[in-house]
């Protein structure tokens, strides 16, 4: 009995360490940026470390863009260097090299989570998921009589809207193909196209989410109904934009921009995280499965949305997590289920069958 007790302590311990000190759990509480790119000149008084310092603030905003809506851009507009190297983890020099008295390094720097964060939470800023995924993006130009209207060749949104694309925005954008036929029937629809859904043409493409963007088009002034389809969501956003010339390039690519922000951000507050909302969850897994228990940590430490997770206890049966989430418990729920964990949630404390 002495001898069965000792196996089960030192099992147990060796799990703890496990679950503490994986490389890979580490890696899944970090942001990784990589591909940062910066070019400085060879000068008498060049300085190294001046460049990575560089390249820290470069990796910091493209990720803070991607986890914030355009409005709070400005928020963070004023951080001190000190406070972004305070939330970097580790970082590395994927390459250096000395070209035409020139420097170019190219860095990986990979920031930790919570104190990325609990930084956004001081600015009183949700942060969203960075959850990429891809568009079809229809642009439709209507002439502001309504009886004429531009969607491919002759459209300059359609032609320009992909060549400018920054490294922090999560939407990828597919553009519809030139086809006579999908621009007939949008012709016929021409006098009921506000209320149109265009299922006829998005179905076509086999993607489940997708942007329709009539732009009516008036005397320095561009009006845009936008209707954003995912996850059975149908959002509709009304816009103007006045002292706007599409047929100027400077103005096109201010409508481009703005555009895009406007879909970013929709797509952003729906991936909210509500960093003040910390609901506790308590689960109980078997200890005689340690595979499932380290690949349920990973599981934790891949979801933005639980805010911290620690063993509370264990004993001869079960592991003890308190889950601390950032929404609500059907929600967590949900999330279980996508990720095909059969969870028994009869008892107070939750098990993982």
């Amino acid at each position: 009995m002495y001898y069965i007790k000792r196996l089960y302590i030192f099992f147990s311990a060796l799990a703890l360490i496990i679950f503490f000190f994986s490389t890979d759990s580490v890696k899944a509480k970090s942001f990784e940026i990589n591909d940062i790119e910066i070019t400085q000149p060879f000068e008498i008084n060049f300085d190294k470390n001046k460049v990575i310092d560089l390249g820290f603030k470069k990796a910091f905003f493209e990720l803070v863009y991607s986890l914030i809506k355009s409005s709070d851009f400005t928020k963070i507009d004023n951080i001190r260097l000190n406070e972004i190297k305070g939330m970097i983890e580790t970082f590395s020099i994927k390459e250096e090299k000395f070209i035409d008295q020139k420097y170019f390094v190219n860095l990986g720097v990979s920031f930790n989570k919570k104190r990325i964060f609990r930084y956004l939470e001081k600015k009183n800023i949700f942060p969203s998921q960075i959850l990429k995924e891809q568009f079809l993006f229809i642009p439709i130009i209507i002439n502001e009589n309504g009886n004429n209207l531009s969607i491919f060749s002759n459209n300059p949104i359609y032609i320009n809207w992909n060549k400018t694309n920054k490294k922090y925005q999560l939407i990828n954008y597919l553009l519809p193909s030139e086809d006579l036929e999908d621009l007939n029937l949008i012709k016929e629809k021409l006098d009921e196209i506000e209320t149109y859904d265009f299922n006829e043409i998005t179905k076509k493409y086999f993607l489940k989410k997708s942007i329709i963007s009539l732009i009516f088009r008036g005397n320095n002034e561009v009006r845009i109904l936008t209707k954003i389809y995912f996850d059975k969501n149908e959002i509709i956003k009304n816009d103007t934009f006045k002292n706007i010339d599409i047929n100027n390039e400077a103005d096109l690519n201010i409508l481009i921009e703005n555009l895009k922000n406007l879909f970013e951000d929709t797509w952003k507050k729906f991936n909210e995280i509500n960093t003040s909302i910390k609901v506790p969850i308590t689960i109980k897994i078997k200890n005689d499965n340690l595979k499932k228990s380290n690949n349920f940590e990973l599981f934790l430490n891949e979801i933005d949305l639980v805010s911290d997770y620690s063993v509370k206890k264990f004993n001869k049966e079960f592991v003890f997590y308190e889950v601390l989430f950032n929404g609500t418990v059907q929600n967590f729920i949900n999330i279980m289920k996508n990720r095909k964990y059969n969870l028994n949630t009869q008892k107070k404390v939750w098990i993982i069958e």
